[in-house]
């Protein structure tokens, strides 16, 4: 039967489209499965899609000449003003790929923004070519679904904090 839930696909901006391809599929090894151009001799953009291996998608929008800004932003939180962890994506991954995915981008030079233990998780984040920054995390063991306990905590704050 064909899925129903989860993502299709996330769509993001990238300036770039060779070093966003030369990332996702030359490093990280999602292929390219699709590509759509629309437009007409004033402007035209595409849009690729990238496999995730379990149906899903991540996208990105190519645009020249409809609109956009000279120099559009594409990191999804630092060009806001955020700290680069706030916006991310998360691929699931087991300690194989994990592992497989530190030595690709080792052998390339490319070093993790960061890499963390939370306890339910453990993870590695890079920044791709458009500031987005994207995280392996592997399930150690996950985390239990609670939703009273998530409902509880929703307006929590730490103890001694005023605003």
């Amino acid at each position: 039967s064909m899925q129903q839930n989860g993502f299709h696909h996330v769509a993001f901006a990238c300036r770039d489209l060779d070093a966003t391809v030369a990332f996702y599929q030359g490093l990280l090894e999602f292929p390219l499965v699709h590509t759509e151009m629309q437009g007409s001799a004033d402007g035209f953009l595409r849009h690729i899609f990238f496999d995730l291996g379990d149906g899903s998608s991540l996208a990105f929008f190519y645009l020249q000449g409809i609109g956009e800004p000279k120099d559009y932003p594409t990191a999804i939180s630092t060009d806001l003003g955020l700290p680069i962890w706030v916006n991310h994506v998360a691929f699931r991954a087991d300690q194989a790929r994990y592992d497989q995915v530190k030595e690709t981008m080792t052998a390339q030079l490319i070093k993790p923004v960061m890499e963390a233990d939370h306890g339910w998780c453990r993870s590695v984040y890079y920044a791709d070519p458009n500031g987005i920054l994207i995280e392996f995390c592997v399930d150690s063991p996950g985390f239990k679904p609670d939703p009273k306990a998530a409902m509880d905590l929703l307006h929590a704050v730490p103890e001694g904090y005023t605003k």
